[in-house]
């Protein structure tokens, strides 16, 4: 993973770097002599999670990212925020879509403290339900504020996590499991907030395809390729069947989704490594956990405990 810090009160040098770090644009302020920025950046390849500090009123005028840009304020308030179609302010709280990847944008930010998350479209395609072949239209969002209060929150909960148990995580590069669940994690609270393109009801074909032979199928590959980052397109692409007809599969058969049944199996990998280990030899949970993809120690000791009835540190001690 990627880290950095930026502090400047130099306008110029503070609008090089936004230049370097996001895309062209131009910035401006009406107190250019009193113009303090920080932001941190935690980075993965596909996602990047920034925290940025603004002590003064700054416009911009900002090229095409080339990545979905998300937007959390924590303080302060953005002002004429514009993009094709979209002209909007944001405060406290909010959790919005600060611009497609494709489209410039501009605004004012007003002495703010707020986040923004840059994920590649390509992750949308990976959790979504497109149809297979070449000709697939990617996935799009076509509103910039969540459906839903209750889906923000989530998102943002989900943006928070990453960026506290997985970016900033010092050893998160040695468990590219960790990082592939997390991105998709994102991209399904991406998806579940915002209006979008994707196709999410099967169709006649897809039930057809959804057979009993098509789950055994599937499982096969989860089960064969859990150490590995997999994704629910890939999944589908295995088994030559949509991602819609996958997810009706897993649906009608186990009553679950294919991440679920992906993360049940690596839970069996991990309590198989727990069995096997012992602290003697320098093993410990978080390490275990982590290797097969659980972020957060707490949240994968209940999820172990709720399969196995027991603490995952007992079972390393046992």
């Amino acid at each position: 993973m990627d880290s950095l810090l930026f502090e400047s009160d130099d306008l110029g040098v503070t609008e090089d770097f936004l230049c370097r770090a996001y895309a062209d644009m131009r910035i401006g302020s009406a107190t250019p002599d009193a113009s303090r920025a920080r932001v941190r950046r935690d980075s993965a390849p596909s996602i990047s999670v920034d925290e940025l500090d603004l002590n003064f009123e700054m416009s911009y005028s900002v090229s095409p990212l080339g990545r979905i840009c998300l937007c959390v304020v924590h303080e302060g308030t953005v002002q004429d925020h514009a993009f094709r179609g979209v002209q909007d302010a944001f405060g406290p709280g909010d959790a919005v879509l600060f611009a497609p990847h494709d489209e410039p944008y501009s605004g004012r930010i007003g002495s703010a403290r707020y986040n923004i998350t840059m994920i590649d479209p390509g992750l949308l395609d990976q959790v979504a339900a497109t149809e297979r072949g070449p000709m697939r239209e990617p996935v799009r969002l076509t509103g910039h504020r969540p459906v839903t209060e209750a889906s923000a929150d989530r998102l943002k909960s989900t943006i928070f996590y990453l960026r506290d148990h997985v970016l900033a995580a010092p050893d998160a590069e040695a468990h590219p499991l960790m990082v592939s669940a997390a991105g998709q994690l994102l991209a399904a609270s991406v998806l579940a907030a915002f209006p979008n393109t994707a196709h999410t009801e099967p169709t006649g074909q897809d039930r057809t395809d959804a057979h009993s032979a098509t789950l055994r199928r599937a499982v096969a590959y989860i089960d064969d390729h859990a150490d590995q980052p997999l994704t629910v397109a890939a999944i589908a692409d295995a088994v030559h069947v949509t991602v819609r007809a996958l997810q009706y599969a897993f649906r009608r058969h186990l009553d679950t989704t294919p991440l679920a049944y992906l993360q049940r199996a690596r839970l069996a990998h991990a309590h198989r490594d727990l069995l096997a280990a012992h602290p003697r030899d320098g093993a410990t949970v978080a390490g275990i956990a982590a290797r097969w993809g659980f972020a957060h120690p707490g949240r994968f000791a209940a999820r172990y405990r709720a399969a196995y009835g027991t603490s995952p540190a007992t079972t390393l001690r046992g």
